[in-house]
């Protein structure tokens, strides 16, 4: 997209007059062709840079655009200037992740020169039938939406890294008036593809359309609404939690939304007057805009980040919001999309503290987190309204000398509103969960019917990192939890592993920790590579934190639901090796939480041996001949466990 934003670290001075470079080209484009990467070394530890909110190495950052999920990664297209600070001649930057949470920054997606047109804001999908007959390979065709005034295609046939441009450039869709922002979208009820645009022809609104291949789209219908402003987006969600009760649900770039019903054609809205998804100012460069939801994903979440403009340092401007899954509850009556952070949040604790449930007056309250840091950190915690008298309580972050501090979040019982937000008790509680980082806070009460998002630029530096439970009046506080949370910074990942291919998140959740790859799970959680094998020797130092246990898996097929598994069981006390339906053989041996074990597997033909802590001789030696090959990777059942030092050899 191309606008004037309002704040002052993100003033668009060069806004106006600024456009693509138009040239007809059908290639992809190599890295070399690219100059904006490699990105120079920059300093993720800059006092106001976001430690889990994902922003560029380098240059401009404003819009979400095509998020989606493919082949075990998350890919993050994002509104890009990698030449300054601020907003100019759009490129798609790039970043891919495993687990949602921890971010590697790739090369220009789409860059002009390479790519016909402005290059603004759009989405884009998996096609994963191959209905567009663009698939040039083994990979699943990734098509791109994106230009102003028309829109134009891009794909990609390696996996959503480089992109050709489809039939030279041309418009497939030209809405009357001004238009941008192109949002594909799939309509499992009548199994076609959708499109919503912006555009401003008769008054704002969005234009929707309808293909059966991607490519060849058919003018549907308008949904027209002053309040609808570019960046639209729309997606199915069921309400309460009911599949048989599909609602729709169609926003703008501020957040504003409206629920209703889709026929394979037309939106029609519930009730024509808008929501938020967002409580705070939503405009273009404020600390909420151009949120969008990601395609493709493995799971039934819907899974929406957003940009945050307020917010730069020496060599980068904006970043993304903390990604947060979105459900559609019924409130007071009303369908609402209540937004909370995803789960994969879990994998960034490195230690937590908790308090249990006591009476809070000033006094007690501001003694209860003393000493407390709070430079990143998750803080859980719900109260509970004793009494008729009112009380204001909440917290104070960033707090230094003298009553100091950088910024405060807090409930008023007696208008029972968080920050001047209404957020009504629920049977006489509050709940709130607040995500602190260097220039960003994000409040979320009553499990997501409050969501807000600021850019809040906390002083890090030692000494200054401190925060305070405040209140006023008395109130009872039911629990508390402060969990630290680590950085998403540091390198592509902390496994050390000789294998060349992709890995990639099967299920579980997967994330850097100190000592190698973490895994965390309620069942099985695998952690998969692209990398197969027939005969090998395969081995890694396997510590379990908790629950259950922690393995090797080899032999597996791409979603592991046939594979071998050799691990470390500590409710059996074994060294197991074991396939889906059969335990084919254990060792005794009593398992220690926190102790690193050295695991091997040598597979020649049949034949499977493991070895523990380099021993000459197997602790198994079994045969079995169900799987002949198949790809590497690693299991944690029902429980945390940290793996490192992942090796393939000859056999």
């Amino acid at each position: 997209m191309r606008r004037r934003v309002r704040t002052a670290v993100a003033t668009l001075a060069a806004a106006a007059g600024i456009a693509g470079v138009m040239v007809q080209s059908g290639s992809a484009g190599t890295v070399q062709d690219y100059p904006e990467f490699p990105y120079p070394v920059t300093n993720y530890q800059e006092d106001n840079r976001g430690q889990f909110h994902f922003s560029s190495r380098g240059g401009w950052i404003n819009d979400v655009n095509a998020p989606l999920y493919y082949d075990g990664e998350y890919h993050l297209y994002y509104q890009h200037n990698p030449h300054g600070l601020q907003w100019d001649t759009m490129h798609w930057g790039h970043a891919t992740s495993t687990d949602l949470v921890h971010w590697k920054q790739q090369p220009i997606a789409l860059e002009p020169g390479v790519h016909p047109g402005d290059l603004w804001s759009g989405g884009g999908v998996v096609d994963t039938a191959n209905v567009s007959g663009l698939k040039d390979g083994e990979d699943d065709p990734i098509v791109v939406y994106s230009g102003t005034n028309g829109v134009q295609i891009f794909y990609s046939t390696d996996g959503g890294y480089t992109f050709r441009t489809y039939d030279g450039g041309r418009k497939v869709v030209v809405p009357q008036g001004t238009s941008r922002d192109p949002k594909v979208f799939w309509d499992e009820e009548s199994g076609t593809w959708g499109m919503v645009v912006w555009s401003d022809g008769g008054g704002n609104g969005a234009d929707f359309y309808t293909s059966d291949d991607l490519l060849n789209w058919t003018f549907a219908s308008r949904y027209g609404a002053d309040w609808l402003f570019e960046c639209p987006d729309f997606f199915a969600v069921p309400l309460d939690g009911d599949p048989a009760n599909v609602k729709w649900v169609l926003n703008d770039g501020s957040g504003e939304y409206v629920v209703g019903d889709w026929d394979g054609t037309t939106f029609t809205a519930d009730d024509p007057a808008p929501q938020k998804f967002n409580q705070v100012e939503t405009y273009a460069g404020s600390s909420y805009y151009a949120g969008l939801t990601f395609e493709n994903l493995p799971d039934d979440r819907i899974v929406s980040m957003a940009w945050q403009g307020q917010n730069a340092g020496t060599v980068w401007t904006g970043n993304h919001t903390f990604p947060v899954e979105m459900r559609l509850e019924t409130v007071d009556g009303r369908p609402t999309v209540l937004s909370t952070p995803i789960d994969e949040i879990a994998g960034l604790r490195t230690s937590t503290q908790t308090w249990k449930a006591r009476m809070l007056d000033p006094g007690r309250a501001r003694e209860l987190l003393a000493g407390v840091e709070a430079d990143t950190v998750e803080i859980e915690a719900e109260f509970e309204v004793v009494g008729r008298t009112p009380a204001r309580f909440g917290f104070r972050l960033g707090t230094g000398e003298d009553g100091w501090f950088d910024h405060e979040v807090v409930y008023d019982s007696a208008t029972q509103t968080l920050d001047g937000v209404p957020l009504p008790l629920e049977d006489g509680k509050v709940r709130l969960r607040l995500l602190v980082d260097r220039g960003q806070l994000e409040i979320f009460g009553n499990d997501g019917r409050l969501y807000r998002s600021l850019n809040v630029n906390f002083d890090s530096m030692p000494g200054d990192d401190a925060m305070e439970l405040y209140v006023e009046g008395r109130v009872r506080l039911t629990n508390l939890a402060v969990h630290q949370l680590g950085s998403i910074w540091g390198g592509e990942s902390t496994l050390a592993s000789n294998l060349g291919g992709k890995w990639y998140t099967d299920s579980g959740v997967w994330s850097d920790a100190s000592g190698g790859k973490q895994g965390t799970s309620g069942g099985d959680a695998f952690y998969l590579n692209t990398t197969s094998g027939t005969d090998f020797t395969y081995e890694a130092d396997v510590t379990l934190r908790s629950g259950v246990a922690a393995a090797l898996t080899f032999r597996s097929n791409r979603d592991a639901s046939r594979h071998y598994t050799a691990n470390v069981d500590a409710h059996a006390n074994v060294i197991k090796l074991w396939r889906p339906g059969r335990d084919i053989a254990t060792y005794p041996l009593d398992v220690e939480y926190g102790r690193t074990y050295h695991l091997k597997v040598v597979a020649v033909g049949p034949r499977i041996q493991v070895y523990l802590d380099d021993a000459a001789e197997p602790v198994i030696d079994a045969v079995d001949d169900t799987i002949t090959s198949g790809q590497f990777g690693l299991n944690v059942y029902n429980g945390t466990a940290v793996i490192d030092d992942v090796q393939v050899s000859e056999p």
